[in-house]
């Protein structure tokens, strides 16, 4: 990539060429994204929650699914920061940068969470390869859970494994949504190393929409209507939504107990 590529327009057009693929990939009814919808839609339908976790940035993504505006609704984001807001720890337990590395830890956000067997783990990792990331996804998939992965390809087969297990995220899900994000996952290469912009925001946004869009087609085709919520910003939104909240009333953390 030349030097006149880093700005604006090169990385409008890398990335709308990665996202041109992911849309590109959810034409075949055999397709990951398609797979992915599946998952979702099973867990709606069996009375499930969808419990989506992830780290650093990965964060984003898990916002993006779980209790926004035009979601659904049985949705957790589950975090680190659980420690603390459900667990009792002290605020300082987060200053250790090193923190998601430690065995432990995501044995202890999975029991915090108390999911039901019929909940839908969603695991969102660029690298696919940090302790706290792998942990889950064993600690899920050993009490039966369905793990639906979303990672960039290119970056996990290019790192080594880091979990004693020496086992990766994408190794571990029953399906895979690549979020075609390069190795360090910033776009545009600077002259000298090194390189800017990061992609994996923009494309797990694209592949998480995708795949409730696909879920909900689903749901309908099946005669169930999907459980979204409606801005809270709109007249009757508000009160529309805590009647759908009911429903999963204690087990996600944006009704009471």
């Amino acid at each position: 990539m030349s030097v006149d590529s880093v700005n604006a327009s090169g990385f409008a057009r890398e990335g709308l060429d990665a996202l041109n693929r992911i849309a590109a990939s959810a034409q075949s009814a055999e397709g990951e994204v398609r797979r992915a919808a599946e998952l979702i839609a099973h867990c709606v339908r069996t009375d499930g929650v969808i419990q989506a976790f992830g780290t650093g940035h990965s964060q984003a993504i898990v916002l993006e699914l779980a209790g926004r505006a035009g979601g659904l609704v049985p949705t957790n984001r589950l975090s680190i920061a659980d420690l603390v807001l459900y667990g009792g720890d002290a605020p300082s337990v987060l200053d250790d940068p090193l923190l998601e590395r430690k065995p432990g830890v995501a044995e202890r956000i999975y029991d915090l969470a108390e999911p039901r067997p019929e909940d839908l783990f969603v695991i969102i990792s660029n690298s696919g390869v940090n302790s706290v990331i792998v942990e889950m996804a064993l600690r899920a998939k050993e009490r039966g859970h369905r793990v639906l992965a979303i990672t960039s390809l290119s970056h996990t087969r290019a790192v080594p494994a880091s979990h004693p297990s020496g086992r990766k995220l994408a190794d571990i899900a029953d399906v895979v949504l690549d979020n075609a994000a390069p190795r360090g996952d910033a776009l545009l290469e600077l002259p000298g190393g090194g390189s800017v912009c990061a992609l994996s925001t923009l494309t797990g946004v694209m592949l998480v929409q995708m795949a409730v869009a696909e879920a909900a087609s689903l749901l309908l085709a099946a005669g169930v209507r999907p459980p979204v919520y409606v801005s809270a910003n709109v007249p009757g939104g508000f009160e529309g939504n805590l009647d759908l909240e009911t429903r999963y009333a204690g087990r996600i953390r944006r009704t009471a107990s």
